[in-house]
């Protein structure tokens, strides 16, 4: 089963990413933070979590329909490439998961997906890939979020960009 989800133009600057580690659990959030007063959506609240073969597991953040954070609660390995850059076209969305039940459902939705990882050699850039490769587009959610979507409109991948350390790690 794959994650589909819809695009809906948004306009302005995309807005900022709070990132939070863990230190315990080394598990990442990143949320992106709450849109402007006024900007309302309907649709499915809860979590899409994708788990990967290996038991690693990605969890998007849904609030009324619209993808609000992504949760690396347990990594894929990690690969590190000498220069991993993000796409350098990402076209400023909102990404909605629809649901087909009331407008304002609350729900989990967990979808078994093959989880790549890669990172830059110094962790600061790290793209998961869902799925197995395919054309995307990328989606710039927020300031430091993207997402790849395939021509399905299916969510094929996932950029974290400008990613602090974990904490205690030199």
């Amino acid at each position: 089963m794959q994650i589909s989800v819809q695009i809906e133009s948004a306009s302005g600057t995309p807005p900022p990413l709070d990132y939070r580690w863990d230190a315990d659990t080394e598990i990442l959030t990143a949320t992106v933070r709450e849109p402007a007063a006024g900007e309302k959506g309907t649709g499915l609240s809860g979590s899409v979590d994708v788990q990967g073969g290996d038991g690693s597991w990605l969890v998007f953040d849904v609030a009324r329909g619209g993808i609000r954070g992504v949760e690396v609660a347990v990594w894929p390995e990690l690969r590190t490439v000498g220069r991993l850059a993000p796409p350098a076209v990402a076209e400023f969305s909102r990404v909605v998961v629809p649901t087909d039940e009331s407008p304002d459902a609350i729900a989990a939705l967990e979808v078994d997906q093959p989880l790549v990882a890669e990172t830059d050699e110094d962790e600061r850039t790290i793209h998961f890939r869902i799925g197995a490769p395919r054309r995307t587009r990328t989606i710039r959610l927020a300031s430091d979020l993207l997402l790849d979507v395939d021509a399905r409109n299916r969510l094929a991948g996932v950029w974290l960009l400008n990613v602090p350390p974990l904490p205690g790690v030199a």
